[in-house]
């Protein structure tokens, strides 16, 4: 494999496949890992889901600040506050607050976070 390629496989996530429903009844399963025994394979494989659910959990993130930054628009006629959100997202008031600024911008960019 050509170092170039190498590195674009290692900047792109793996794609996260939801495991079948016999997986939840084997606590040992998860996303087939176990069953790999070359350990090269098994680092490459492990740290792709690593990524992937890292790159997973920032987009999450941003769609939460997006949610919650909606929730509290002052145009909004239903609008909440920020304890209401923290409450319902079981957040802090204070990193609600930081979401909700997060969020705002994201919208104001029109964009992703990394995309600045």
């Amino acid at each position: 494999m050509a170092e170039t390629e190498r590195s674009e496989r290692r900047l792109r996530p793996a794609p996260l496949l939801f495991e079948p429903a016999e997986a939840a009844s084997d606590p040992e399963h998860f996303f087939d890992l176990e069953s790999m025994e070359d350990p090269r394979e098994l680092l490459a494989r492990s740290t792709e889901l690593a990524l992937a659910f890292r790159a997973a959990t920032d987009r999450a993130v941003e769609f939460q600040a997006v949610a919650a930054a909606q929730l509290a628009d002052p145009k909004r006629f239903d609008r909440l506050t920020a304890e209401d959100i923290a409450e319902r997202a079981a957040w802090t008031e204070d990193y609600a607050k930081k979401m909700i600024e997060f969020g705002r911008d994201l919208l104001r960019t029109g964009g992703r976070a990394d995309e600045r």
